[in-house]
């Protein structure tokens, strides 16, 4: 090879390098004690629970919080720059989401809100179809309309037949729904959305998204998806401030009554002659937004969104896929470990992987990962119970809670193990975690644990 060649060859792995470094996080410079003794940089590779906040999100705060005001409410100075700010986030969110120009963003406290925010505004008489593999956030909210629980289906083409299967039996006058997740939460794997929206449609029904695990990772385009509306949460999208996401069709939302009643959702309040009071209510995204609004909640999503965008999700979603190799090539090389999965080894996924490990309590084994080498994941349910039992194997009556359960270290439970990661996650977090897995597998726990209050801890 030539000089020339050779001088390119290093700059190009230079620039790859550079394009494919973590984004900068908070927290990402972290240490914490090891019960062995001594101090290492926190591994946070529990990302799907809660991401870390972006550094450019909160530097975008930063420099906003001394301009804060109330929003919609004021004359000011401040009270109108922040008025401004907060209906530029919407038009950010909807960019971010590429919505259709009818759609409505409608900022909550988070998907679960979200989606109970629809679930309120559903008409009289909806029929729900949803997959028991959603999360609690997606699988509980609809309490007051006819809902239809669909097996776990194990590849997606078998997915899209079991809804088209559920929708044919259904009444074909009546207003219906479909739930579904765009990334699972438990396995990470990609459920075929596009194909499910057209099934749902075909059929007269209409279909949420469930995008909390996907939008941090993939670009979501409602355009291109065809879903009638998409939910997602702030914190993992690197966004803190307890803030979400409800955005799509308006018909729905604006039919129904106010999800909260309260100054902000209301236009005219008026006396009437009998002594009570007359309500006209608006039929913006504000209907559904009483009280004073989460501004810098709804500012750092936007910033998240501007700061993904920027990134390039080409770019973040190849370095992704390059950390998911490494973790899965690593857990491969351990006999003893077991990923779950519902499609099998060759779906596209994203950072979330579940795993359980034979002769290990799950929650013992994730204290050994924090307590002795200061890696950070998930054990339990997931708030996806249903869907944990099914790829354990487990009876769906078996107890289980979204925690640890009381199973002392050793003991066989219910629960798995999850590692998450994403956009700021440095690769020697993940070369860590692999290490720690293949060394406690063969040398076991170098610290003795307790049972404290349903979780494992490090007994003193």
């Amino acid at each position: 090879m030539s000089v020339t060649a050779t001088t390119a060859a290093a700059t190009t792995a230079t620039a790859d390098r550079a394009v494919c470094a973590p984004l900068p996080v908070l927290g990402r410079d972290v240490t914490v004690p090891l019960v062995t003794g001594g101090d290492v940089t926190y591994a946070a590779l529990d990302y799907a629970a809660s991401a870390p906040a972006l550094q450019r999100v909160w530097d975008d705060v930063a420099a906003y919080a001394p301009y804060y005001g109330s929003v919609h409410r004021g004359a000011g100075y401040l009270s109108q720059l922040s008025t401004d700010l907060f209906e530029n986030a919407r038009r950010t969110v909807a960019e971010f989401l590429d919505c259709r120009p009818a759609d409505q963003v409608v900022f909550t406290r988070s998907t679960t809100d979200s989606l109970n925010l629809l679930a309120r505004a559903l008409p009289a008489g909806c029929q729900v179809f949803v997959f028991e593999t959603e999360h609690h956030a997606s699988l509980l909210p609809w309490r007051d309309a006819r809902v239809t629980f669909l097996d776990a289906p194990r590849t997606p083409r078998q997915a899209v037949e079991t809804l088209e299967r559920a929708l044919a039996d259904r009444d074909p006058h009546g207003p219906a729904l479909v739930c579904v997740t765009g990334a699972s939460n438990v396995t990470g794997e990609l459920w075929p959305v596009r194909e499910l929206a057209a099934a749902a449609h075909a059929h007269g029904a209409r279909i949420v998204l469930d995008a909390a695990q996907l939008a941090p990772h993939h670009p979501v385009s409602v355009r291109e998806l065809d879903v009638d509306w998409v939910a997602f949460s702030g914190h993992k999208l690197y966004a803190p401030f307890g803030s979400g996401v409800l955005a799509g069709r308006a018909d729905w939302l604006t039919a129904a009554d106010p999800y909260l009643a309260g100054g902000g959702a209301s236009r005219k309040v008026t006396r009437r002659e009998d002594g009570g009071v007359a309500v006209e209510w608006h039929e913006s995204a504000a209907r559904h937004e009483a009280g004073s609004p989460n501004v810098i909640g709804a500012y750092s999503i936007a910033s998240a969104c501007k700061a993904l965008t920027e990134a390039g999700f080409e770019t973040l979603v190849a370095r992704e896929r390059q950390l998911i190799d490494t973790v899965r090539a690593g857990l491969a090389e351990v006999p003893e470990v077991r990923i779950l999965s519902l499609f099998g080894d060759d779906a596209p996924r994203v950072g979330v992987i579940s795993f359980v490990v034979e002769g290990w309590n799950s929650s013992h084994f994730a204290a050994a990962l924090s307590a002795e080498y200061g890696i950070g994941v998930r054990d339990g349910l997931f708030c996806a119970h249903p869907l944990v039992r099914t790829l354990l194997g487990a009876d769906p009556g078996t107890q289980g809670e979204c925690g640890a359960p009381e199973a002392a270290p050793g003991e066989k439970s219910l629960n798995a193990i999850r590692v998450s990661f994403g956009a700021g996650t440095p690769d020697e977090h993940v070369e860590r975690f692999v290490r720690a897995v293949r060394e406690l597998v063969r040398d076991g726990a170098k610290w003795r644990y307790r049972t404290e209050d349903g979780r494992c801890v490090p007994a003193v």
